[in-house]
């Protein structure tokens, strides 16, 4: 739900799994082809893992970083991994890369760059989001949503980000 202000989307477990699945949707009635899923971490692992399930590719992943401070939700320098895991050796062919959101399009602008450089087995590489901010700089192949303001998505799953193992235990009384 975005509040009318524009500057918050909340986004429950439900809704969040109901946008990989009109993700995985579009992505198939493109009738695209493609041999690996490559999902950014941290933002595209759950969407990468539901769609390579759903279309049985492996997963590769690659990590970035740049929402680190005040709990992930303040953007700082972007960390790009130099290696991918992949479970098929060297990540080749036609690649699916998915993230959660293009925010501003820098991350997603510079690991592109990145692969394109440096990956040459990588022979067509098509992007894929659930969310577009309209201020983004980077427009996906793929994307359900497309948000004309620059709201942060509060994800069903971000309270994990200030949560501590000693508040687990106090929770659950250990």
């Amino acid at each position: 739900m975005l509040t009318e202000d524009g500057k918050h989307l909340y986004v429950s477990y439900d809704e969040y799994h109901s946008l990989i699945e009109k993700l995985a949707i579009r992505i198939h009635q493109s009738d695209w082809q493609f041999d690996t899923i490559l999902c950014l971490a941290r933002g595209g692992m759950r969407p990468g893992d539901i769609l390579s399930r759903i279309f049985d590719k492996p997963l590769a992943i690659m990590s970035t970083s740049s929402y680190r401070a005040d709990s992930g939700k303040t953007q700082g320098n972007l960390d790009i991994a130099r290696f991918i895991t992949t479970p098929k050796g060297e990540i080749a062919g036609k690649v699916l890369l998915v993230d959660d959101l293009a925010d501003s399009g820098v991350t997603l602008k510079a690991v592109i760059h990145q692969l394109r450089t440096n990956y040459q087995p990588i022979t067509e590489l098509r992007s894929a989001v659930i969310w577009t901010k309209g201020v983004s700089s980077f427009q996906a192949d793929y994307s359900v949503e497309t948000l004309p303001t620059n709201p942060w998505i509060h994800q069903p799953f971000e309270s994990y980000d200030a949560l501590t193992p000693a508040q687990l235990m106090a929770k659950w009384k250990i």
